[in-house]
């Protein structure tokens, strides 16, 4: 995906993984858009910083998201209630190969007390190289963009 633009945000406990990672990828000349957080010391709602980063790759404003809370439960959750959304956890170069090759997955979520910054950087290095291999992958990625529903009684 060189190339592509890149955004990422991070809440508190985030911080410090997203600025290794923000280093990592100016010095591989990506394109970045930082949503912050920037001070680690300041409380910042990972809900607020998924939110940022799905409205911006909902307005074309970059091309692949990276999030990165303390545990990266908190992001998942949070971006995947976006139904154009597919934000993947991973903790393995190999949980990032499949994310993109059979989940066509746009987001990129760490646990930033959980992943070492060389392992993060790995799983980013093949998140970032690897596409959708589509085929049979296809038709299970479009029932997940139909997904957009509830089961409340209307």
């Amino acid at each position: 995906m060189q190339g592509k633009k890149i955004i990422i945000a991070a809440d508190h406990a985030g911080c410090p993984l997203k600025q290794h990672l923000i280093n990592y990828l100016k010095s591989q000349e990506y394109d970045l858009l930082d949503l912050g957080t920037t001070d680690e010391s300041l409380p910042v709602d990972y809900p607020d910083k998924a939110y940022l980063l799905a409205k911006s790759l909902y307005n074309h404003e970059g091309d692949i998201g990276i999030l990165v809370c303390g545990s990266g439960i908190g992001m998942s959750i949070a971006v995947n209630r976006y139904r154009f959304i597919r934000g993947a956890l991973v903790c393995s170069p190999e949980m990032a190969d499949l994310a993109r090759r059979h989940n066509n997955a746009n987001v990129l979520i760490f646990g930033g007390r959980l992943i070492s910054p060389d392992i993060a950087q790995a799983c980013t290095d093949v998140f970032l190289k690897t596409p959708f291999e589509g085929g049979r992958h296809e038709a299970r990625v479009q029932k997940l963009e139909r997904m957009d529903h509830d089961f409340e009684d209307k």
